[in-house]
């Protein structure tokens, strides 16, 4: 479990005032110059070194993202891009760190902007979040006035930031989409390649990364990368928000070292079960998108990206969704269903189409207006749709639905028989219809 002395986000309940005064007591902008003095190949080697894995769901290593960009430009610009969209349901903590902590992320632009040798940053904030802009750009202005970041900035960097704001679109979480948000087109995924590091925003070397992996940037250079690849499990190093929420007796925010179970997390930190751990059904580990875990696998499994990805999910977002058996599973998968046919952006036929046709049968299902042999076409028609999209929100759509066959196949089936039984009985009504 981790020890107070290695939490990077001091601040997270905001019980301490989020400006400059109070960051600079926490240890905020303590040397940084010093840390941009060792230089961007220093910086980019002590992340790698960290084993910090991206934090907005792909897991992909960030001190490696960081050096695929350009050393040397070649007369375009280069940009990072922060993704503040937090879109994915279940998902609130990076909204605590632009309300309670927004100097960490804000000095971690500076750092992370000087490795890859940009010279301006835009943080893209999810449309919902107006006071979290508000208070972002309160942070970014105290920035400004003190001179810590600026074309004459205190630590010789000239670097700008700008904070962005959308307009609730949930396919802007994905980074090419973002980009064409920023440039004020339709938020819709680019194909790739080309791939941002090399043509990004503004047909420039741009790099994206989520508000938590940039906002650990600082600590970790202060600490040192094998400080922070102490933490955690092989391949799944550091500290993580988890947002857990749903049948717990306190849904929390809480950081905590990667790769504590799942247990440990929920009796420590949320009070344990609803109605105790022979209660718990099912558990969705990180963020709608991933599919679920039934309560057996879960329990005492570790809450890392490998472990979970053995299980056949994910831990995404670290958004936790616990789920007890009051919960009719059908009818929540049918409303995720529905959340990812009304997101889908519409640029490719099988998520375009295939969103609506799954949600349509998952209504079916959910009500018991269907047929046994429906269950197996479902489940050819996820797999069609998975992989054969632009870009991931048509695997998304489709391994909630696969995760609910894959565990709780009886439960579809037993729903059927029940409606054919009586088909004259009033149907389960189903959310967003």
């Amino acid at each position: 479990m981790l020890q107070d002395r290695d939490r990077i986000f001091t601040n997270l309940y905001g019980r301490h005032t989020p400006g400059l005064t109070g960051a600079l007591k926490r240890g905020a902008w303590d040397g940084t110059k010093f840390l941009l003095e060792k230089g961007r190949d220093w910086i980019i080697e002590e992340m790698k070194k960290s084993g910090l894995r991206g934090r907005g769901g792909a897991g992909f290593p960030t001190g490696l993202k960081w050096s695929f960009m350009p050393k040397q430009s070649d007369g375009r610009p280069h940009y990072l891009v922060v993704n503040a969209d937090e879109s994915e349901p279940g998902t609130c903590k990076d909204r605590e760190i632009m309300r309670n902590d927004p100097h960490l992320l804000i000095e971690g632009c500076l750092i992370a902007s000087f490795a890859m040798g940009a010279h301006a940053c835009y943080i893209y904030v999810r449309g919902e979040y107006i006071a979290e802009r508000e208070a972002l750009q309160r942070a970014v202005d105290e920035a400004y006035e003190a001179k810590l970041v600026g074309k004459d900035n205190v630590h010789g960097w000239p670097f700008d930031i700008y904070v962005h704001h959308g307009a609730g679109a949930y396919i802007c979480g994905e980074e090419t989409a973002l980009i064409e948000s920023l440039e004020g087109k339709k938020g819709q995924p680019r194909l790739k390649p080309p791939f941002p590091a090399n043509m990004g925003l503004y047909g420039c070397p741009t790099t994206v990364n989520n508000v938590e992996s940039i906002a650990v940037a600082g600590t970790i250079l202060r600490r040192g990368g094998g400080w922070f690849a102490g933490l955690g499990r092989p391949n799944n190093t550091g500290t993580k928000l988890f947002c857990v929420s749903g049948h717990v007796n306190n849904p929390c925010n809480v950081e905590e070292e990667l790769g504590l179970t799942f247990r440990e997390l929920i009796d420590r930190h949320c009070g344990g079960i609803r109605g105790g751990w022979d209660n718990l059904l099912a558990v969705i580990p990180g963020g709608s998108s991933v599919p679920m875990v039934p309560a057996d696998q879960i329990a005492d499994a570790h809450m890392d990206f490998d472990t979970l990805r053995g299980l056949g999910s994910g831990l995404g977002t670290a958004a936790v969704i616990v789920m007890d058996k009051s919960t009719d599973i059908i009818r929540a998968i049918a409303r995720i269903s529905y959340f990812y046919k009304h997101e889908s952006c519409g640029q490719c036929t099988p998520c375009r189409e295939g969103t609506g046709w799954m949600w349509r049968v998952m209504n079916r299902m959910a009500e018991g207006r269907a047929q046994k042999r429906e269950i197996d076409m479902l489940l050819e028609v996820t797999k069609q749709v998975e992989g054969h999209t632009i870009c991931a929100l048509g695997d998304a759509a489709a391994w909630p639905i696969q995760g609910l066959i894959r565990h709780f196949r009886p439960e579809i089936e037993k729903r059927i028989d029940q409606y054919s039984a009586n088909p004259h009985s009033e149907p389960v009504r189903v959310a967003a219809e």
